[in-house]
């Protein structure tokens, strides 16, 4: 699916906010660092308003926009989508991509229901095999760190797992006069801080475990219920009808016991993902903020040297890292959508399916569902179906 043979494949992204500018970085950047079978071309911006959409295609270096993401999904030059829209138009546009013979790139969390995701995996299960790859943008789990602890679990080198505890904790919403905006909408979120970054620890602590969480017990919270309408002359009130905090614990197939706190109240963190891992010969812990380091406990070490040990996750021979800067000189945010993107065309130019796939994105979109379905029947333990 190149162009006229020239070593390139259209990209076409529908959405240019927070994801889209993220993932617009990506796009320009990954073949100047990564050998990929085909370079991005930044054929399509898609957006709903003509003037703030070309605006956006100028800075972030699109050559054309479309209004209707229909009309981009049809055109010739475009074979890649990528949906960076709020999760409530997820289904329709993966759908249409996918019936149209495109590959497609979709945010997380896939959809706003199970039964959403469910209808997305079956398709993109059946383009498959016509030769179209699909993926979710779980882009944790292209932090090298993260990639090395998923290596040393399935090394052995925690032996069998006992424990995960995961955070994800920001504060954006602490302030109760932060106006409305469509993350607190359930229609259009489909939930609160539990998808928006729930699903991210979900998919990453399964990542590097290797495996799936079985069932949860949860507790959901939402601390303010009305919000001011942005802009709003009269200082009229929204209703807030997602969940504000989310806190379960859960089960992995294997025995291990897990616990999660994902809240978007938690004064002071900015933007905290945290991971630990004990396991009966070590631990493993990560913290988003010092994202280029992990922090390794070796159980067999002498008592009286023993403690956890800093590895700076900078080295050549690193997941990912090697494409970048020399040893000690860090990486960043920005970076994973790199290593996110790279990847993808990787597969597409294999022929090979990319992880996660929609499939993953159903499987955490159960996670999520369990969750809310034991927050709303006082916490009952939910095995993930």
């Amino acid at each position: 699916m190149s162009n006229a043979g020239d070593g390139t494949i259209g990209v076409g992204m529908v959405g240019h906010a927070f994801m889209g500018r993220v993932h617009s970085h990506a796009w320009r950047t990954v073949h100047h660092f990564f050998d990929v079978p085909q370079a991005p071309r930044l054929v399509a911006l898609g957006g709903r308003d003509l003037e703030r959409t070309k605006a956006a295609a100028a800075k972030l270096g699109w050559d054309s926009v479309e209004t209707d993401w229909r009309a981009l999904i049809a055109r010739d030059d475009v074979q890649i989508v990528d949906i960076c829209t709020p999760g409530d138009s997820h289904k329709e546009i993966a759908l249409a991509a996918l019936a149209a013979g495109k590959h497609v790139l979709c945010e997380k969390p896939l959809a706003n229901s199970v039964e959403e995701a469910e209808e997305m995996a079956e398709a993109a299960a059946a383009a498959s095999a016509n030769g179209q790859r699909s993926m979710v943008a779980f882009n944790y789990r292209r932090v090298p760190a993260l990639a090395v602890a998923r290596q040393m679990v399935a090394e052995g080198r925690l032996g069998k797992i006992r424990h995960v505890r995961a955070q994800y904790l920001q504060d954006w919403l602490s302030d109760p006069n932060t106006p409305m905006a469509w993350r607190l909408r359930k229609e259009e979120a489909g939930s609160g801080a539990l998808g928006d970054i729930g699903a991210h620890i979900i998919d990453a602590s399964q990542f590097v475990l290797g495996e799936q969480l079985t069932g949860v017990s949860a507790l959901t919270e939402t601390f303010v219920h009305k919000r001011p309408i942005a802009g709003d002359p009269d200082g009229r009130l929204d209703d807030v009808t997602v969940d504000d905090t989310a806190l379960f614990i859960g089960k992995f197939g294997s025995g291990a016991m897990a616990s999660y706190e994902a809240t978007r109240f938690a004064l002071g963190r900015k933007n905290s993902m945290r991971l630990e891992v004990n396991g009966e010969k070590g631990s493993l812990a990560f913290d988003f903020e010092s994202m280029n380091e992990l922090s390794y406990f070796d159980g067999e070490d002498a008592d009286e040297t023993a403690g956890f040990r800093r590895v700076l996750i900078t080295e050549g021979t690193h997941p990912y890292v090697g494409a970048w800067w020399p040893p000690g000189h860090i990486i960043g945010y920005e970076h994973t959508f790199t290593h996110e993107v790279f990847d993808f065309l990787t597969a597409i130019g294999n022929g090979t399916d990319p992880a996660p796939s929609f499939a993953d994105g159903l499987q955490v979109q159960k996670v999520l569902g369990a969750v809310e379905a034991s927050a709303g029947n006082d916490s009952r333990w939910t095995s993930v179906s």
